[in-house]
C-alpha cells in the first residue's frame, strides 16, 4: 500500500520538478515570461506534456533556449516564432506541432474539424442502423385470406 501511495506521489509531483533551479533566470520578470512561454510549448519526446513539464533532455535544451532568447531581449511572439518557423542559416524550427495549441487553419483545421465530423458521422450511422433493425422487426400486415384466417382460429 505504502509503495502504490509512494509512486502515485511521484508521479503528480514529476512534472512540478521538471524545471530545474540552475534554468532559473534572476530576473522574475523574465521567469515568469518563460514559463508562460514554456507552458505553450509541446515536448518532441513526451507529446502530451509542455516543456515546462517534461523531464526530457530535449525540454530542458529547448527551456534554455528560451530563456537565452529571452535575455537577448526577444518579445514572447519572436521566441515562440523562432522555435516554430527556425531562423534561416542557423535553426530549421519544430513547424506548429511544437505549440500545444496549433492555429485552427490549414491542414490543421483538417485535424480540427476531423473527429467533430466523425462523430456526427457515427451518430448519423447508428440511428440509421437502429432505424432500419426497428421497421424490420415490425410485424407486416395481413393479407384478407390471413385474417379470415385468424378471426377463424380464435373463434374457435
Amino acid at each position: 500500500m505504502m509503495r502504490a501511495l509512494i509512486l502515485v506521489l511521484a508521479l503528480l509531483a514529476g512534472p512540478a520538478f521538471a524545471v530545474q533551479p540552475d534554468e532559473m533566470l534572476k530576473d522574475p520578470a523574465l521567469e515568469a515570461r518563460a514559463r508562460e512561454i514554456s507552458s505553450q510549448l509541446r515536448c518532441p519526446v513526451c507529446l502530451n506534456e509542455s516543456i515546462d513539464d517534461s523531464n526530457a533532455t530535449v525540454s530542458r535544451d529547448l527551456r534554455l533556449r528560451v530563456r537565452d532568447l529571452l535575455k537577448e531581449g526577444l518579445t514572447n511572439q519572436q521566441v515562440i516564432d523562432y522555435l516554430v518557423y527556425g531562423k534561416p542559416g542557423e535553426f530549421a524550427g519544430f513547424g506548429e506541432f511544437i505549440l500545444m495549441d496549433p492555429p485552427k487553419r490549414g491542414a490543421n483545421l483538417i485535424l480540427w474539424l476531423a473527429a467533430p465530423t466523425m462523430l456526427i458521422l457515427g451518430l448519423g450511422l447508428g440511428y440509421a442502423v437502429i432505424r432500419r433493425r426497428r421497421n424490420a422487426a415490425g410485424p407486416e400486415a395481413l393479407s384478407t385470406d390471413e385474417e379470415a384466417r385468424l378471426q377463424e382460429i380464435l373463434r374457435s
